[in-house]
Parts: C-alpha cells; sequence; structure tokens
C-alpha cells in the first residue's frame, strides 16, 4: 500500500491539503497495523508495513542492535540541520472490544494507545517532506519506534546511535500522541513538563505465618501492609509541597493461597509519578523511612525497592513556541490549546527529549461532534478514535519538521 499523492497542476498544495489527498493512504496503513499488532521491542512487520509503503521515497534506514526499531533519513538540497520525527509502533497486551471491522486478529493485543495512528502519520509525513525536498536544506530522521509501552525503546534507540551522526544529536526532536477523549483536530501542549517520571515500587513486607484462626500465634503482615497503603496517601499530602504533584498508587498486593493461613509475607507492587528530578529521588527515602517504621512497629520488618523508569517528559520552550506558531498558522488560532498543567501518564519520548530539544503534542482524536469528556481513554479495550484527524497530525508533524530546517528554533 504506497503513500502517493496525484500531482497537481498551478499552485502547490499546502501541507494540510496535501494530507487530505494522502488520508485514505494514511487510514489503510492504520489499519493493517491495528489488524496486526506487535508487542515490546519486536514489532518487524510493523516496520516492514511502513517500509513497503514508503518503498519509493528516496530514503535511507538505519537499525539498531537492541530493537526492531529503525530510522529513515531523507536528505534534502544541502547539509543542513536535522530534525527527528518520531512514531511508535508497539501494542498492549489487551483484549480488544471495539468490535472494528479491522479489530486485532491476535488474541490478547491491541492498539489500544493509538502507535498504530502515530505510525500512520508519521509514514504520511515521510511522504509529505520528500515530495518538498527541494525546498529545503538539512535532513529529516523518520524514527520509527517500537517498545514505548514501558520497554524503552526510545532510550536504546538513541544508544544505538540511532539519532546522532558524525555532528552530534539532532537539533530539535517533535512526536505526536493521540488523545481519544480530546476535542476532533484539537492540538494541545505545554512548555516545560508535559508528563511525568514514571518509577516502579515494590514493598515487602516479612512476618510469620501461621493459622488464620490464631493471629497472635503468627506475625501477620497483612494488616501492616494495609496501614502501609494509607500512610503513603498522607505521606504524599503531608511530606510534599501541594503545588509540586507526586502520585503514589498502590496497584498490587499479593499474600497467601489459602483463606485460613496466614502468610509469612506481603508483596506490594505500584508507580511513582514525579515531575522534578529533586522530588523523584527524595521520593523512594521517604517511603522506605515510612515502611520499614510502619513494620518495625509491628515487629515485622519490610524491604522497598524502587526501579526507575522513564523521565520527565520536558518540552523546551522554543520548541513549544515553535509549535504553536505553526500549528496555528496552519490550522487556525482556535486549534491549539495551551496546556494549565502536566499530565501524570509517562512517555519514553522523554529520552529523546533529554538527548535533543524539542516537544511532544497532543491530537484530538474524538469522533467529530461527540461528547468527547465521554470517550473511551487511552488503554480501554474500547479505545476508538476518528480517523478523519489523521491527515492533520501528518501535516503538523511535517510543518513542524519544514520550520526547524528552514529556520531552527528560535533563542
Amino acid at each position: 500500500m504506497n503513500l502517493h499523492t496525484t500531482p497537481s497542476h498551478g499552485a502547490a498544495p499546502s501541507l494540510a491539503e496535501a494530507a487530505e489527498a494522502l488520508g485514505g493512504e494514511i487510514v489503510a496503513l492504520r489499519r493493517a497495523i491495528h489488524a496486526d499488532p506487535e508487542l515490546g521491542l519486536e514489532t518487524p512487520r510493523t516496520l516492514a508495513k511502513v517500509k513497503e509503503a514508503l518503498a519509493d521515497l528516496p530514503l535511507e534506514w538505519r537499525e539498531g542492535p537492541q530493537t526492531t526499531g529503525a530510522v529513515a533519513v531523507l536528505k534534502g538540497r544541502n547539509t543542513g540541520r536535522r530534525v527527528v520525527l518520531r512514531g511508535d509502533m508497539d501494542a498492549l497486551p489487551l483484549a480488544e472490544e471495539t468490535g472494528l471491522p479491522f479489530a486485532s486478529r491476535i488474541d490478547g493485543r491491541m492498539h489500544a494507545c493509538g502507535h498504530d495512528g502515530h505510525t500512520a502519520m508519521l509514514a504520511g509525513a515521510a511522504r509529505l517532506l520528500a515530495a518538498r525536498a527541494q525546498d529545503f536544506d538539512g535532513e529529516v530522521w523518520f524514527m520509527f519506534q517500537p517498545g514505548e509501552e514501558g520497554f524503552g525503546g526510545g532510550r536504546m534507540m538513541v544508544e544505538d546511535g540511532l539519532l546522532t551522526d558524525e555532528n552530534g544529536p539532532p537539533d530539535a526532536g517533535f512526536a505526536l500522541h493521540v488523545m481519544p477523549n480530546a476535542r476532533h483536530g484539537q492540538i494541545a501542549c505545554r512548555a516545560g513538563p508535559l508528563m511525568a517520571a514514571s518509577d516502579t515500587l515494590q514493598i515487602v513486607v516479612k512476618g510469620a505465618g501461621g493459622h488464620a484462626s490464631l493471629p497472635h500465634g503468627a506475625a501477620d503482615p497483612m494488616p501492616v501492609a494495609a496501614e502501609i497503603v494509607t500512610a503513603l496517601q498522607s505521606m504524599v499530602t503531608r511530606q510534599f509541597d501541594a503545588g509540586e504533584p507526586v502520585v503514589v498508587t498502590v496497584t498490587r498486593i499479593e499474600a497467601g493461597h489459602a483463606d485460613n493461613v496466614i502468610a509469612d509475607s506481603c508483596i506490594m507492587r505500584g508507580t511513582l509519578r514525579t515531575l522534578s528530578e529533586e522530588t523523584r529521588s527524595r521520593l523512594p527515602q521517604v517511603i522506605e523511612r515510612l515502611a520499614t517504621n510502619i513494620a518495625a512497629a509491628h515487629g515485622l520488618s519490610a524491604e522497598v525497592t524502587v526501579r526507575s523508569g522513564f523521565p520527565v517528559t520536558a518540552n523546551d520552550p522554543r520548541a513549544f513556541s515553535l509549535a504553536q506558531q505553526v500549528a496555528t498558522r496552519e490550522f487556525g488560532a482556535e486549534s491549539f490549546q495551551v496546556l494549565d498543567r502536566p499530565l501524570m501518564t509517562a512517555e519514553d519520548f522523554s529520552y529523546v527529549l533529554k538527548h535533543a530539544p524539542g516537544a511532544m503534542l497532543f491530537l484530538g482524536v474524538a469522533r467529530e461532534g461527540d461528547d468527547w469528556s465521554q470517550c473511551c481513554g487511552l488503554h480501554s479495550p474500547r479505545m476508538h478514535m476518528d480517523e478523519t484527524a489523521l491527515p492533520r497530525g501528518a501535516a503538523l508533524l511535517a510543518a513542524l519538521g519544514l520550520e526547524v530546517l528552514q529556520k531552527g528554533l528560535s533563542t
């Protein structure tokens, strides 16, 4: 399924017009990817679909040893600036319940986070910019990335050197993320922290098992674990500034295998979300002090383990300003929303933004006219996007890349 446009006569179409002409091909690629989801760092079939769709373009492909991701390089007239545009390719281990004719053909897998749309939009942007390669100097690096859903595929592609050349890191990088419960076509962004750092928490409360009818003869870890869960919420509100968002959520508690046996230990797992490195480094220390002392007060012990995940997704103020100007110019002032606060979700485009200045933006894909606030959100088995918004995303990515190549980031 090659993405191609029909040559026009007279004035060249705008990026938005050209993207609309590509709409059918963008949707077809999205649906092909949606029906055949792949997980984690291994997305070879998805990448093959992308390469087939772009086979006629003058792209140079780079691949690394750690993932099945790839960077397609499009060169302009002469050497110049370099810009990264990213689309992620992996799905979620989730059973689809949309009932769509192109629903997942693989049980227990679904593109519930919109990565199929991200990849299709990026492929569309590649075609749009290839048609304008004589209008710019420099290079566009189209980053087709696997392993966004917790696997750190972005970090690995940076480590593999796919986002570095002899001149170092690129001048800027951009990515889009669809939002199924946001107004159709709405583009949203903010400067500074956009999404949180995400770390995983494990607390093991160790006691002594026994018969459930004789709790005084055991050291029951379950009520101690319950007390720790409650205390964690008080800790957040009493030891951290209310103006510095912190989320501590215990999502799993595991202990025992029978209803008449007190277990030797109880394992709690959860997530930590923070927006600054200072708070991120302090939080595990506070949790360990709280958990170990609560356990000790009951004659038990606790072990706390925090594993680092994605860092804060922080938008460069210059990249945000450029994105606002481009979106407003291409689609009108009403199309762009400045977010007043970050989201506590996490994104591994954060690794790219630590490597080079740039920004991530959101694109609303609720069905036009629907009450978008009631639409199923990301990671829902019923998540659905209005595909008519995808050409706008492709045009926006292309416009952002072109702007950086022609003008750079403002100081």
